[in-house]
């Protein structure tokens, strides 16, 4: 009995610890879900050009990598978000592994989103994101 009891006390601890972890950071605006933290990367000076959503869209080619700066408006599921700046709207596709450890991201949050551009002839164009960094709360 008393090893029962020790059992489900050490299994208690257990998913209390990773509810705990799990509940770190990660984009908390609508449809939002639990982010797994995200590696630490690269943050010096770059040479991947500032567009906007819409001249991505319009003269964006595909696999070229580049950054956007603007809003995650909202979680569309799975890895994809509606993203917004001055310009328009766009897909993005961010894996839970970039949003940064710690920090809450929603759609207040000011993000530079640098990723690599999928061109579709048809269907939605879309930004796979490499790197996400909170640029202001």
């Amino acid at each position: 009995m008393n090893k029962t009891i020790r059992f489900a006390a050490a299994a208690a601890v257990l998913a209390a610890s990773a509810f705990a972890i799990a509940q770190t950071g990660g984009y908390t605006g609508p449809s939002a879900k639990a982010a797994a933290p995200a590696a630490s990367g690269y943050a010096g000076p770059s040479n991947v050009p500032l567009m906007t959503a819409k001249d991505l869209l319009d003269k964006g080619k595909d696999d070229q990598y580049v950054k956007l700066k603007g809003k995650l408006l909202s979680h569309k599921g799975g890895d994809e978000y509606e993203f917004a700046d001055q310009s328009g709207r766009m897909t993005v596709e961010i894996d839970d592994k970039y949003f940064p450890q710690g920090v809450k991201v929603d759609q207040t949050t000011l993000v530079e989103l640098t990723g690599e551009f999928d061109k579709e002839t048809f269907g939605e164009s879309t930004l796979d994101v490499k790197q996400l960094k909170v640029v202001a709360q």
